[in-house]
């Protein structure tokens, strides 16, 4: 990796943590892009190059993690277990760690979780990476199947934690696990 992707890939990080930061100090609706960019020490324009909303840069600290943390436990899964138990496996991983603050504001700021959930399009391409190595499929293959991937453990993060108009954030009584292979399992026979 060049100088320059490290560069922009440090900014991104300093943006996210400033902008989490900031929420957790100040609240959510308090927080702006202004602030962000000098607490990031870029200017507002810069900004805007890395995060559409003050919502994806909050959330995005997060979930840069999370997609890391399952890219690992994916690739270190059996490579002679079943595609689609390591990809529920290594989801669930995530989910089983105890809420932590950063979390709780996230899923109880309506804003936040809608982009925190369309967020998990960001565990693509090391999900891609795996399905490629794994069954041999091409890179577009891999893509298509790593966007359904996506698609489904979206759903059902979005079934497990469910956030009432009212603002009470539920969590329904099956796992996170339950609902991941729910989900999941309809894509088995392409992950074969």
């Amino acid at each position: 990796m060049g100088l320059r992707e490290r560069k922009k890939i440090e900014t991104r990080a300093a943006l996210s943590a400033a902008a989490l930061r900031l929420a957790l100090e100040k609240g959510v609706d308090e927080v702006r892009v202004d602030e962000i960019a000098e607490a990031a020490n870029v200017s507002p324009r810069t900004y805007n190059n890395y995060f559409a909303s003050r919502e994806h840069a909050i959330v995005a600290g997060i979930t840069a993690t999370r997609a890391l943390q399952v890219a690992e436990a994916l690739r270190a899964r059996p490579s002679d277990e079943p595609l689609v138990d390591s990809i529920v496996a290594a989801f669930a991983e995530q989910y089983r760690e105890p809420p932590t603050e950063a979390l709780a504001l996230i899923t109880s700021t309506p804003a936040l979780r809608a982009a925190y959930l369309d967020s998990v399009a960001e565990l693509e391409p090391p999900i891609a990476d795996v399905i490629a190595s794994r069954l041999g499929k091409s890179d577009e293959g891999a893509e298509v199947l790593a966007a359904a991937v996506s698609a489904a453990a979206r759903l059902a993060v979005r079934r497990w934690v469910d956030l009432r108009p009212s603002g009470l954030v539920v969590v329904s009584a099956g796992s996170v696990e339950d609902h991941l292979r729910e989900a999941i399992g309809h894509l088995a026979p392409a992950l074969t």
